[in-house]
């Protein structure tokens, strides 16, 4: 097995109006992200050239944007770092992995 080119755990994922899992993971790994609850259950994935990812202005830090399938995700990333520019990072880290795999950018 292939190590993930991206990989949080922890992750708030939320779909609007409401919060999924407030420990998720968001994994890119052989060119597809998928976004897991804490067990492990796919709540969705598709492949990262299909992906659009940003933060917009309103997002906190740590807050990424992405939409898989159509469908619109809010990704809140080291909230249990207890560090608080870890979400920062994770964040923009992800953000980039997103943008070299293909995916577009907001």
């Amino acid at each position: 097995m292939t190590e993930p080119e991206f990989s949080a755990t922890g992750v708030r994922i939320e779909r609007w109006p409401r919060a999924l899992t407030r420990a998720g993971e968001v994994r890119i790994e052989d060119g597809r992200l998928a976004l897991l609850t804490s067990n492990g259950r796919e709540i969705d994935s598709a492949p990262v050239d299909a992906v659009r990812a940003g933060k917009p202005w309103f997002a906190s830090p740590g807050s990424a944007v992405a939409t898989l399938n159509g469908a619109r995700y809010r990704l809140t990333m080291g909230q249990r770092e207890g560090r608080p520019d870890a979400g920062t990072a994770l964040s923009g880290r992800f953000l980039e992995v997103v943008r070299r795999a293909g995916g577009r950018r907001d």
